[in-house]
């Protein structure tokens, strides 16, 4: 028995090595400047997504409709963000047909639902800003966060085009990067630009997180009230009591 045990105790470790050098190996991330009560940037980054991640990426556990979590009406939700005759109360889905996808691509685009959740928000902001032209890949492009990504850089036109250099950040050796040919925005523009994307791609992974917040905060409040209540009532009942 025991040796079982240990047989099985030393394959979980090898197949567990491998990501354990990898996450070692990663790059330093830096932190996402994003605000979940900021309805401005919430909204900024919904249009975004709408516009730039909603053409190959679904969010097929997202509805249009809860956007107004973030201080949208269904007028602004209908003139604003729905553009192929969907219904407010659908749910954020593609015409893409997978297999096409993965034809294209080389592996269907993955469902950005909760991908805030599953990657952490400090990693897509490092990734939204990490693609680099690569003359090797079948798109053309790769990305210092995720090396040899399938996806293409659908916001090329608004960052520009970065070459990749050798370099050090943050004290952690990992590539560098240099804008070659500017895009539409200025470099402080895009990282606010992909600021507000994560923004509202953290909000879509858990749109109830302010309500559930403040929902907590009352009831420690409550608890707390209580505990006094409860604490001079003790009191009371065993004051004769020595």
């Amino acid at each position: 028995m025991n040796s079982l045990i240990m047989k099985r105790l030393l394959l979980v470790i090898s197949l567990s090595l491998p990501l354990l050098l990898q996450a070692s190996e990663s790059v330093h991330l830096e932190r996402a400047p994003i605000n979940s009560s900021d309805q401005a940037s919430l909204q900024r980054g919904a249009k975004t997504f709408v516009n730039y991640c909603l053409n190959c990426h679904s969010a097929a556990y997202m509805r249009y409709n809860r956007l107004s979590e973030i201080g949208l009406n269904d007028t602004q939700i209908k003139d604003s963000l729905l553009f192929a005759g969907e219904k407010i109360g659908e749910t954020m889905k593609v015409a893409i047909q997978p297999t096409d996808a993965k034809v294209w691509f080389g592996v269907a685009p993955p469902d950005l639902s909760v991908v805030a959740r599953a990657r952490g928000v400090d990693w897509l902001y490092g990734y939204l800003r990490g693609f680099y032209r690569d003359s090797s890949r079948p798109s053309g492009w790769n990305n210092t966060v995720f090396p040899n990504v399938g996806m293409p850089h659908v916001l090329w036109q608004l960052q520009g085009q970065q070459v990749l250099k050798p370099g050090l950040h943050s004290d952690v050796a990992q590539p560098a990067l240099r804008l070659e040919k500017p895009g539409l925005l200025s470099p402080k523009e895009y990282d606010a630009t992909i600021a507000d994307l994560v923004n509202y791609l953290a909000f879509m992974a858990e749109p109830g997180k302010q309500q559930h917040q403040k929902l907590g905060l009352i009831v420690l409040l409550f608890l707390s009230l209580l505990f006094v209540l409860a604490y001079y009532l003790k009191k009371e009942f065993w004051k004769d009591v020595h």
